[in-house]
């Protein structure tokens, strides 16, 4: 799981840089802006309520 999390989160980062680098794509920015603020609350919730001891 830590792996999808990790891939995921690397995903949007490229996708925000390309947004950057390309005129005319700054919609893909905001919108791997938002799945990355996405991800990173569904890993830290789901690490917040994981049962490890």
């Amino acid at each position: 799981m830590l792996a999808l999390f990790i891939i995921l989160m690397l995903l949007w980062i490229i996708g925000g840089i390309a947004g950057l680098a390309v005129k005319g794509l700054i919609w893909l920015f905001f919108v791997s802006l938002v799945l990355f603020i996405i991800t990173a609350v569904w890993g830290f919730v789901k690490g917040l309520f994981s049962k490890k001891n």
